[in-house]
């Protein structure tokens, strides 16, 4: 599904280059559960970025799914992002005067799903969530939690390949992360493949592979059991 080959990518602090992604080679499979752990500084939402097709590198190979993203167009790029990719960040990136219902559907408007349609999926991925109740509710009349169930089901509406969560679980009390978490790995055994990045040693364990970043360099891929 994914192919890394020799990615580099310097960014430079006042006058000096800082090595963010330092040749790196990684392929992820289909449906594989990964997590991404290491100190700040060492490149783990750099590549997060990179995977999502956020940022470009300063040289080296990645290919998505059999394709060539680093020659694209940045429109060609935002059209397999919208198309294949779903995105979960810690701080939700919800608007805030759109309901929960209007927030899911976004990606569906700009993608020009008909409104019958987008109501269909939005309501179903809702009652999966379980936030259907919530529906016309604002980001502000909503918990934590809540608004991280939005933000998951924005990310999802239009079927992703590939599912990228930035500290999902960061702004979260226990109980509510405990939540999220088990609706991302329910979402990863329905196939779809995930990537966590984070800070969180308990949430890195539990993926099926895990890579330990250091200095911009995966430092270590570990397959437990």
């Amino acid at each position: 599904m994914i192919e890394l080959r020799q990615l580099c990518k310097t960014f430079v602090l006042g006058d000096q280059p800082v090595k963010a992604l330092d040749t790196i080679d990684l392929s992820i499979g289909v449906g594989e559960y990964i997590s991404v752990m290491g100190p700040s500084g060492s490149g783990k939402s750099t590549l997060l970025n990179m995977i999502g097709l956020l940022d470009r590198p300063d040289s080296g190979s990645y290919t998505f799914e059999n394709a060539e993203t680093t020659t694209m167009s940045e429109p060609q790029r935002a059209e397999l992002r919208s198309q294949r990719m779903g995105f979960v960040f810690q701080a939700y990136h919800l608007i805030p005067r759109l309901t929960a219902r209007e927030n899911i559907e976004l990606p569906m408007v700009l993608g020009r799903v008909s409104s019958a349609e987008r109501q269909r999926r939005s309501q179903e991925v809702m009652e999966r969530l379980g936030i259907a109740d919530r529906s016309h509710h604002l980001p502000k009349q909503l918990s934590g939690g809540q608004r991280q169930r939005v933000a998951l089901a924005r990310a999802i509406i239009c079927k992703p390949a590939l599912l990228l969560a930035d500290e999902p679980t960061g702004n979260l009390d226990s109980h509510s992360g405990a939540e999220v978490v088990a609706l991302l790995e329910e979402l990863n055994r329905d196939g779809i493949t995930l990537l966590v990045v984070t800070h969180d040693a308990d949430l890195g364990a539990r993926a099926r592979r895990q890579l330990k970043m250091l200095d911009g360099r995966i430092d270590r891929d570990l397959t437990p059991g």
